[in-house]
């Protein structure tokens, strides 16, 4: 999509600061974190929504694996914890309706109840 900020972030037209990339992912630095450790990982394959990109399961498959890569080998995340969350829609808090999945990390996250 000509007009989408994460296709212009993998075409080069928008810097960003890469942690990760291989044939089919790409994953960068959050602009604005929510997590000492806030990152963005996307399929070079556009889709709206995560719905979307349900339709094109190797595309999910492929960045999964790439989250798990990153977070065994390139940092302490893996070790010490993370999370892995994606919007859906206007309601559910997505702002770029390119599917990405936020992985965030590097300090205690909220907890759930006890």
């Amino acid at each position: 999509m000509s007009d989408c900020l994460f296709c212009k972030i993998l075409k080069g037209e928008i810097p960003s600061q890469k942690v990760y990339e291989n044939e089919r992912v790409y994953a960068f630095r959050d602009l604005y974190p929510q997590a000492k450790e806030h990152l963005l990982f996307i399929s070079k394959n556009h889709s709206e929504n995560i719905n979307d990109m349900i339709g094109t399961p190797n595309d999910i498959i492929a960045v999964f694996e790439a989250i798990k890569s990153y977070t065994e080998n390139e940092t302490e995340m893996g070790k010490d914890g993370f999370r892995v969350v994606t919007n859906h829609g206007k309601l559910g808090g997505q702002t770029v309706f390119h599917t990405h999945f936020h992985v965030l990390g590097g300090e205690q996250l909220g907890s759930f109840g006890s």
